[in-house]
């Protein structure tokens, strides 16, 4: 089964509901995109609301504070807003690479497995029935001597000895109190919550959601935005084969990967986009999923333009489903840089300039090209 570049880009921004975006509702989209980034909680908004005709900004917000969404540590290690369902199976996978048992985590974070076993344990008591800040949290571990030494590193805005207790389902983000960060339990902020599932049975869940969004992708694509490659690639090929039928592999101008079947024949029916358009935010999922590494969907001399310092990823200008540059806004002012000097077309640029200032609350940006 042969299909272009261009078959494939209209057909993600298709599926991840860029192209003729409609209102379904917000659980619906971040579904689709298996979890919204949420570093930047502004971002995960907006993610959300330019993937709707009629942009609702602050739309996450409610389904976090009901948990009908969670916010938690995920993918590459990052905050991500998933569907309850999702995490399930997402945090199985990422916990079941163990990467905190490996002798460089531990020199880097300095806590052994047996004290992260300990400290999973903690917080799950901890947490039991109870939303806490960060510092309520800290000290409420540190009442143990045991925990003493690890002080430091648990009241580092990073996380870095938090993210594998989210990993286990030991702990996740609560409801904000103002600019305070909040932790609960999954079974505390989600009604019905049955814990995470096993790791055989969560990756059918992931994978198909993944490539329901993201493909055609091959299973080193799929670990790499999952867990950045630390899962056994034994592994993964494994999860990958025992889909049998549910999956067919498609070549791509020379490029072998995995659809879902019963996507193909749409896959196949899709027609390439023409002067097509978008303004997507910083973190986007549409960059995300397959990778700021695919060259085909961004060139690699550009890449250190939109994979910044420090992990930023810029807000991109999507033309024909490829990346062509990236945008800022600037009080009144909405201006975007071309990776190679063109134009967009001008009247294309101008509405999805107008449904990003619909998706921000602004009353309108004036365009401005370099």
């Amino acid at each position: 089964m042969h299909v272009t570049w261009e078959q494939v880009f209209a057909w993600r921004l298709r599926r991840q509901f860029v192209t003729s975006p409609n209102d379904v509702a917000t659980t619906e989209i971040v579904e689709r995109l298996c979890g919204v980034q949420a570093q930047v909680t502004a971002a995960a908004d907006l993610a959300v609301a330019l993937r709707r005709s009629k942009p609702d900004p602050g739309a996450l917000l409610p389904e976090l504070v009901v948990g009908t969404l969670m916010k938690t540590w995920a993918m590459r290690g990052t905050l991500h807003v998933l569907t309850p369902g999702m995490a399930a199976a997402i945090l199985s996978l990422i916990g079941s690479a163990r990467t905190w048992e490996k002798p460089a985590w531990q020199r880097t974070f300095g806590a052994s497995p047996a004290e992260v076993a300990a400290l999973t344990d903690a917080v799950a008591q901890v947490l039991d029935g109870a939303v806490l800040s960060r510092d309520e949290l800290v000290d409420a571990l540190l009442a143990n001597p045991a925990f003493h030494r690890l002080g430091a590193e648990l009241r580092s805005g990073w996380g870095a000895l938090l993210k594998p207790l989210a990993w286990q389902g030991a702990l996740c983000h609560g409801p904000a109190q103002g600019n305070r960060v909040t932790f609960t339990s999954p079974a505390h902020l989600i009604d019905g919550w049955r814990g995470l599932l096993e790791p055989d049975a969560a990756a059918p869940i992931a994978i198909t959601g993944y490539l329901g969004a993201y493909g055609p992708a091959t299973p080193e694509s799929f670990d790499a935005w999952l867990s950045r490659n630390s899962l056994a690639k034994t592994t993964v090929r494994r999860w990958f084969s025992e889909l049998g039928d549910a999956l067919t592999e498609v070549d791509i101008a020379g490029r072998r990967a995995y659809i879902l079947t019963e996507h193909a024949d749409e896959l196949t029916a899709t027609e390439p986009t023409r002067t097509s358009v978008h303004l997507l935010g910083a973190f986007d999922q549409y960059v995300l999923g397959p990778g700021t590494g695919d060259t085909e969907l961004l060139p690699a001399e550009h890449r250190s333009r939109v994979s910044r310092a420090a992990g930023w990823i810029s807000p991109i200008l999507v033309v024909d489903g490829r990346i062509a540059g990236t945008w800022e806004t600037n009080a009144n002012d909405l201006s975007v840089t071309t990776f190679d000097g063109s134009l967009p077309p001008t009247r294309e640029l101008k509405a999805a300039a107008d449904h990003v200032a619909a998706a921000v609350g602004h009353t309108g940006f004036t365009v401005r090209v370099a």
